[in-house]
């Protein structure tokens, strides 16, 4: 089974890119980002004609997240995080596919630093640390799969230094991050390539892509009970280099039946 996520960053601007690596490299399952359109824009009839059933939660302009499957329906169990009855920011959704639930999220970015938008960042982060431990004291086998806006460590940032003072590579950013580890949910990527640079986002700017002068913000998490299930993974890097390609590339693994 390969569960992959990816960022679109705006799904109707990208639909071209999207469907040509649905059909070059068939996931089972797809978690969506940015999609950054309302709910009745969203594209549903390309997605089924690609072969993809969708659930999906839109925002206008901005936000927005998404599950696709291949084959077998999601049942939909959650399209808000809970915590906070008036936070209506499109960032979280989750199902179940077959056997795992899925949770599909979209972090605060959080920047500038300081402010309220960090501010914001970190409160969301701890309502999802709190449901993430909760989704493991059920035992169900489940991934956690999105754009975390997290630089977990020096080896996923070209240049770290650059990054010291940025939301994403704060140290109470990391900390998060480091707690749902500790916790015991499983960075697949990490954990195929222990030492290895391997990047999920390349800016638009300074010619980032080429010079591979690149980010790993998104991220693939899996509960005890998968750990012993993944196979392999990777990143599809070549599809960032697309024409009008989001400026994420999917991340994707494979999970033994």
């Amino acid at each position: 089974m390969r569960i992959a996520t990816y960022n679109v960053n705006g799904i109707n601007a990208r639909l071209p890119v999207l469907l040509q690596w649905l059909s070059e490299t068939t996931p089972d399952v797809v978690c969506l980002q940015e999609l950054k359109a309302p709910q009745d824009k969203f594209p549903e009839q390309a997605i089924l004609e690609a072969g993809y059933r969708a659930i999906w939660k839109g925002q206008k302009s901005w936000n927005g997240v998404a599950i696709l499957s291949r084959g077998d329906e999601l049942q939909e169990s959650r399209r808000v995080l809970p915590g906070d009855d008036q936070d209506d920011q499109s960032r979280y959704i989750e199902a179940t596919y077959r056997d795992i639930r899925i949770g599909c999220l979209y972090l605060p970015n959080g920047n500038p630093f300081p402010g309220p938008k960090f501010d914001y960042k970190l409160r969301w982060f701890d309502r999802f640390i709190t449901h993430a431990a909760n989704l493991l004291e059920t035992n169900t086998p489940t991934i956690l799969a999105g754009d975390f806006n997290v630089i977990p460590t020096d080896l996923d940032a070209y240049n770290p230094e650059r990054w010291i003072d940025d939301a994403l590579f704060r140290p109470e950013t990391r900390a998060a991050y480091a707690s749902l580890l500790e916790m015991g949910w499983l960075d697949s990527i990490r954990k195929l390539a222990p030492a290895q640079r391997i990047y999920t986002y390349w800016d638009y700017f300074r010619n980032a892509y080429n010079r591979n002068a690149g980010l790993r913000i998104d991220h693939i998490l899996l509960s005890p009970p998968l750990s012993g299930r993944l196979v392999s993974g990777g990143v599809d890097r070549q599809v960032r280099g697309w024409e009008k390609s989001s400026d994420h590339a999917p991340t994707w693994i494979e999970l033994s039946s």
